[in-house]
Protein backbone atom coordinates (compact mmCIF):
# COMPACT_ATOMS: atom_id res chain seq x y z
CA UNK A 1 0.00 0.00 0.00
CA UNK A 2 1.63 3.48 -0.70
CA UNK A 3 1.71 5.59 2.18
CA UNK A 4 1.80 9.33 1.69
CA UNK A 5 4.64 11.90 1.66
CA UNK A 6 4.55 12.46 5.91
CA UNK A 7 4.34 8.86 6.49
CA UNK A 8 7.63 8.78 4.16
CA UNK A 9 9.08 11.53 5.72
CA UNK A 10 8.83 9.71 9.22
CA UNK A 11 10.05 6.53 7.69
CA UNK A 12 12.58 8.47 6.60
CA UNK A 13 13.90 10.21 9.81
CA UNK A 14 13.61 7.19 12.05
CA UNK A 15 15.50 5.21 9.79
CA UNK A 16 18.14 8.11 10.16
CA UNK A 17 18.57 9.37 6.60
CA UNK A 18 18.97 13.13 7.50
CA UNK A 19 22.29 11.87 9.46
CA UNK A 20 25.74 12.82 7.34
CA UNK A 21 29.58 12.18 7.88
CA UNK A 22 31.43 14.51 10.14
CA UNK A 23 31.85 18.08 8.94
CA UNK A 24 35.67 17.46 8.42
CA UNK A 25 34.92 14.76 5.82
CA UNK A 26 31.93 17.01 3.92
CA UNK A 27 32.23 18.21 -0.24
CA UNK A 28 31.35 21.61 -0.50
CA UNK A 29 29.05 20.89 -3.39
CA UNK A 30 26.98 19.46 -0.65
CA UNK A 31 25.87 22.79 0.97
CA UNK A 32 22.65 23.48 -0.69
CA UNK A 33 21.63 19.92 0.56
CA UNK A 34 22.39 20.45 4.14
CA UNK A 35 20.56 21.55 6.88
CA UNK A 36 22.91 22.04 9.38
CA UNK A 37 25.33 20.58 11.88
CA UNK A 38 25.08 19.06 15.39
CA UNK A 39 27.58 17.54 17.84
CA UNK A 40 30.62 18.28 14.10
CA UNK A 41 27.75 15.87 12.28
CA UNK A 42 25.96 17.39 8.96
CA UNK A 43 22.42 17.27 9.20
CA UNK A 44 20.91 16.62 5.93
CA UNK A 45 17.82 18.54 4.61
CA UNK A 46 14.73 15.84 4.55
CA UNK A 47 12.93 18.28 2.14
CA UNK A 48 15.78 17.97 -0.37
CA UNK A 49 15.66 14.30 0.39
CA UNK A 50 12.01 13.87 -0.61
CA UNK A 51 12.43 15.97 -3.59
CA UNK A 52 15.09 14.27 -5.04
CA UNK A 53 13.43 10.61 -4.45
CA UNK A 54 10.05 11.83 -5.91
CA UNK A 55 11.71 13.56 -8.68
CA UNK A 56 13.85 10.01 -9.23
CA UNK A 57 10.71 7.97 -9.07
CA UNK A 58 8.84 9.90 -11.55
CA UNK A 59 11.99 10.00 -14.00
CA UNK A 60 12.74 5.94 -13.73
CA UNK A 61 8.67 5.53 -13.92
CA UNK A 62 8.89 7.50 -17.50
CA UNK A 63 11.59 5.52 -18.55
CA UNK A 64 10.52 2.27 -17.66
CA UNK A 65 7.36 2.76 -19.54
CA UNK A 66 9.34 3.82 -22.47
CA UNK A 67 10.53 0.39 -22.47
CA UNK A 68 13.55 0.65 -21.06
CA UNK A 69 15.61 -0.66 -18.11
CA UNK A 70 16.54 0.43 -14.52
CA UNK A 71 20.33 -0.93 -13.61
CA UNK A 72 20.44 -1.18 -9.52
CA UNK A 73 24.03 -0.73 -8.33
CA UNK A 74 25.54 -1.30 -4.73
CA UNK A 75 28.18 -3.54 -3.56
CA UNK A 76 28.62 -2.45 0.36
CA UNK A 77 27.57 -4.55 2.66
CA UNK A 78 25.09 -2.31 3.75
CA UNK A 79 23.30 -2.23 0.02
CA UNK A 80 23.90 -5.25 -1.54
CA UNK A 81 21.28 -7.29 0.14
CA UNK A 82 18.79 -4.93 -0.66
CA UNK A 83 19.64 -4.01 -4.37
CA UNK A 84 19.38 -8.04 -4.49
CA UNK A 85 16.12 -8.10 -3.03
CA UNK A 86 14.28 -5.00 -4.55
CA UNK A 87 15.64 -5.62 -8.18
CA UNK A 88 14.50 -9.02 -7.68
CA UNK A 89 11.18 -7.85 -6.79
CA UNK A 90 10.72 -5.19 -9.85
CA UNK A 91 12.34 -8.02 -12.51
CA UNK A 92 15.42 -5.57 -12.88
CA UNK A 93 19.14 -5.31 -13.19
CA UNK A 94 21.21 -4.83 -10.58
CA UNK A 95 25.00 -5.10 -9.45
CA UNK A 96 25.62 -6.11 -5.74
CA UNK A 97 28.56 -8.14 -5.32
CA UNK A 98 31.58 -6.48 -7.48
CA UNK A 99 31.59 -4.00 -10.31
CA UNK A 100 33.54 -5.19 -12.98
CA UNK A 101 36.01 -2.52 -15.16
CA UNK A 102 34.11 -2.55 -18.17
CA UNK A 103 30.65 -3.68 -17.30
CA UNK A 104 29.28 -1.02 -19.14
CA UNK A 105 32.17 0.17 -21.75
CA UNK A 106 32.90 -3.11 -22.81
CA UNK A 107 29.63 -5.16 -22.77
CA UNK A 108 30.91 -7.36 -25.36
CA UNK A 109 33.61 -9.38 -22.81
CA UNK A 110 30.72 -9.25 -19.89
CA UNK A 111 28.67 -10.79 -22.37
CA UNK A 112 31.30 -14.09 -23.54
CA UNK A 113 31.51 -14.57 -20.01
CA UNK A 114 27.85 -15.04 -19.47
CA UNK A 115 27.58 -17.30 -22.48
CA UNK A 116 30.50 -19.07 -21.51
CA UNK A 117 28.55 -19.54 -17.73
CA UNK A 118 25.65 -21.22 -20.01
CA UNK A 119 28.06 -23.52 -21.60
CA UNK A 120 28.99 -24.22 -18.13
CA UNK A 121 25.57 -24.59 -16.73
CA UNK A 122 24.48 -26.95 -19.64
CA UNK A 123 27.32 -29.46 -18.62
CA UNK A 124 25.62 -30.00 -15.20
CA UNK A 125 22.14 -30.54 -16.79
CA UNK A 126 22.77 -32.74 -19.19
CA UNK A 127 24.92 -34.53 -16.74
CA UNK A 128 28.08 -34.25 -19.13
CA UNK A 129 30.27 -32.86 -15.86
CA UNK A 130 30.49 -36.44 -14.93
CA UNK A 131 32.34 -37.25 -18.04
CA UNK A 132 35.86 -35.34 -16.85
CA UNK A 133 37.77 -36.01 -13.93
CA UNK A 134 37.64 -35.16 -10.72
CA UNK A 135 40.29 -32.32 -10.64
CA UNK A 136 38.65 -30.61 -13.90
CA UNK A 137 35.27 -30.86 -12.52
CA UNK A 138 36.17 -28.99 -9.38
CA UNK A 139 37.79 -26.15 -11.56
CA UNK A 140 34.50 -25.46 -13.82
CA UNK A 141 32.75 -25.41 -11.05
CA UNK A 142 34.54 -22.90 -9.03
CA UNK A 143 34.50 -20.62 -12.71
CA UNK A 144 31.02 -21.37 -12.76
CA UNK A 145 30.43 -19.94 -9.19
CA UNK A 146 32.99 -17.08 -9.98
CA UNK A 147 30.90 -15.85 -12.85
CA UNK A 148 27.41 -16.50 -11.40
CA UNK A 149 28.68 -14.46 -8.45
CA UNK A 150 29.38 -11.10 -10.13
CA UNK A 151 27.02 -10.94 -13.13
CA UNK A 152 24.49 -13.09 -12.12
CA UNK A 153 22.22 -9.98 -11.67
CA UNK A 154 22.92 -8.65 -15.12
CA UNK A 155 22.34 -12.36 -17.04
CA UNK A 156 19.20 -10.48 -18.89
CA UNK A 157 20.60 -6.99 -19.64
CA UNK A 158 21.08 -7.59 -23.54
CA UNK A 159 21.19 -3.57 -23.61
CA UNK A 160 22.01 -0.26 -22.43
CA UNK A 161 19.74 0.48 -19.24
CA UNK A 162 18.00 3.75 -19.21
CA UNK A 163 18.93 4.72 -15.72
CA UNK A 164 21.05 3.46 -13.52
CA UNK A 165 20.94 4.27 -9.77
CA UNK A 166 23.83 3.87 -7.57
CA UNK A 167 24.25 3.86 -3.57
CA UNK A 168 27.52 5.75 -2.75
CA UNK A 169 29.20 7.04 -5.61
CA UNK A 170 32.80 7.42 -4.06
CA UNK A 171 32.40 3.42 -3.55
CA UNK A 172 31.33 3.23 -7.07
CA UNK A 173 33.25 6.03 -8.71
CA UNK A 174 33.79 2.88 -12.16
CA UNK A 175 30.43 2.81 -12.13
CA UNK A 176 29.68 6.66 -12.38
CA UNK A 177 32.59 7.12 -14.79
CA UNK A 178 31.14 4.67 -17.36
CA UNK A 179 27.55 5.75 -17.31
CA UNK A 180 28.44 9.25 -17.83
CA UNK A 181 30.84 8.11 -20.82
CA UNK A 182 27.79 6.40 -22.62
CA UNK A 183 25.19 8.71 -21.59
CA UNK A 184 23.27 6.71 -19.13
CA UNK A 185 20.94 8.56 -16.67
CA UNK A 186 22.04 8.00 -12.85
CA UNK A 187 20.12 8.09 -9.71
CA UNK A 188 22.32 8.15 -6.67
CA UNK A 189 21.84 8.38 -3.05
CA UNK A 190 24.39 10.44 -1.85
CA UNK A 191 26.23 11.55 1.33
CA UNK A 192 27.49 14.69 2.26
CA UNK A 193 31.10 13.54 1.09
CA UNK A 194 29.87 12.64 -1.87
CA UNK A 195 30.17 15.08 -5.37
CA UNK A 196 26.48 15.66 -6.65
CA UNK A 197 27.68 17.02 -9.74
CA UNK A 198 28.81 13.52 -11.25
CA UNK A 199 25.08 12.44 -10.64
CA UNK A 200 21.45 13.51 -13.11
CA UNK A 201 19.51 13.30 -10.13
CA UNK A 202 20.84 12.97 -6.74
CA UNK A 203 19.36 11.96 -3.48
CA UNK A 204 20.84 13.38 -0.79
CA UNK A 205 20.95 11.05 2.74
CA UNK A 206 22.82 8.54 4.69
CA UNK A 207 24.31 5.60 2.64
CA UNK A 208 25.39 3.89 5.36
CA UNK A 209 22.29 3.70 7.30
CA UNK A 210 20.83 -0.04 5.76
CA UNK A 211 17.06 0.69 7.11
CA UNK A 212 17.58 4.32 4.94
CA UNK A 213 18.61 2.67 1.71
CA UNK A 214 16.15 -0.13 1.76
CA UNK A 215 12.99 2.40 2.26
CA UNK A 216 14.67 4.33 -0.58
CA UNK A 217 15.14 0.81 -2.82
CA UNK A 218 11.45 -0.34 -2.12
CA UNK A 219 10.00 3.23 -3.10
CA UNK A 220 12.47 3.35 -6.69
CA UNK A 221 11.25 -0.47 -7.05
CA UNK A 222 7.41 0.54 -6.75
CA UNK A 223 8.23 3.20 -9.28
CA UNK A 224 9.37 0.29 -11.46
CA UNK A 225 6.63 -2.05 -11.01
CA UNK A 226 4.11 1.01 -12.02
CA UNK A 227 6.42 2.03 -15.02
CA UNK A 228 5.60 -2.03 -16.28
CA UNK A 229 1.62 -1.21 -15.40
CA UNK A 230 2.34 1.51 -18.35
CA UNK A 231 4.35 -0.47 -20.52
CA UNK A 232 1.49 -3.17 -20.74
CA UNK A 233 -1.06 -0.80 -20.98
CA UNK A 234 0.55 0.69 -24.52
CA UNK A 235 1.46 -2.86 -25.44
CA UNK A 236 -1.88 -3.58 -25.51
CA UNK A 237 -3.40 -0.68 -26.77
CA UNK A 238 -0.98 -0.65 -29.88
CA UNK A 239 -1.96 -1.86 -33.77
CA UNK A 240 0.23 -5.32 -33.60
CA UNK A 241 2.96 -4.85 -35.62
CA UNK A 242 2.58 -5.73 -39.31
CA UNK A 243 -0.71 -5.09 -39.49
CA UNK A 244 -2.18 -3.07 -42.52
CA UNK A 245 -3.09 0.54 -41.57
CA UNK A 246 -6.89 2.18 -42.46
CA UNK A 247 -6.57 4.35 -45.69
CA UNK A 248 -7.94 7.81 -44.30
CA UNK A 249 -10.30 9.52 -46.88
CA UNK A 250 -11.33 13.14 -46.51
CA UNK A 251 -15.19 14.21 -46.14
CA UNK A 252 -15.48 15.13 -50.36
CA UNK A 253 -14.04 12.06 -51.45
CA UNK A 254 -16.59 9.87 -49.36
CA UNK A 255 -19.49 11.84 -50.45
CA UNK A 256 -18.17 11.55 -53.93
CA UNK A 257 -17.53 7.51 -53.67
CA UNK A 258 -21.26 7.05 -51.91
CA UNK A 259 -22.86 9.17 -54.84
CA UNK A 260 -21.11 7.22 -57.45
CA UNK A 261 -22.44 3.78 -56.05
CA UNK A 262 -25.74 5.42 -56.41
CA UNK A 263 -26.19 6.58 -59.34
CA UNK A 264 -24.07 4.28 -61.62
CA UNK A 265 -25.37 0.96 -62.23
CA UNK A 266 -23.35 -1.60 -64.07
CA UNK A 267 -24.53 -1.89 -67.35
CA UNK A 268 -25.21 -5.25 -69.28
CA UNK A 269 -22.39 -6.79 -71.19
CA UNK A 270 -22.70 -5.93 -74.95
CA UNK A 271 -24.40 -2.85 -73.84
CA UNK A 272 -23.73 0.22 -75.06
CA UNK A 273 -23.82 3.25 -72.42
CA UNK A 274 -25.98 6.49 -73.73
CA UNK A 275 -23.82 8.47 -75.75
CA UNK A 276 -21.03 5.94 -76.66
CA UNK A 277 -20.32 3.99 -79.60
CA UNK A 278 -21.27 0.46 -79.52
CA UNK A 279 -18.08 -1.97 -78.59
CA UNK A 280 -16.83 -3.90 -81.18
CA UNK A 281 -16.64 -7.91 -80.78
CA UNK A 282 -13.57 -9.27 -80.36
CA UNK A 283 -11.15 -9.72 -83.35
CA UNK A 284 -13.08 -7.22 -85.23
CA UNK A 285 -12.79 -3.81 -86.27
CA UNK A 286 -15.59 -1.12 -87.07
CA UNK A 287 -14.33 1.15 -89.73
CA UNK A 288 -15.51 4.88 -88.88
CA UNK A 289 -18.43 5.95 -90.59
CA UNK A 290 -20.12 2.54 -91.16
CA UNK A 291 -21.74 -0.31 -89.87
CA UNK A 292 -20.19 -3.74 -89.18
Amino acid sequence: MAQSHAELVKALVDAGIHFGHRVSRWNPKMAPYIHGKRNMIHVIDVRETLKGLLRAKKLIQNTVAQGRDVLFVGTKRQAKFAIQEEATRCGMHYVSERWLGGTLTNFRTIRARLNRLEELEKLWETGQIETYSKKMKATLQREMSKIKLNLEGIRRMDKMPGVMFIVDTRREHIAVKEARKLGVTTVALIDTDSDPSLIDLPIPGNDDAMRAIEIILHELADAVIEGKKGRQADAEGATPAGAPQPRRRSSRSQFRADSGREGDQPAAQGEAQPGEAPAAPEGETVAAGHTA
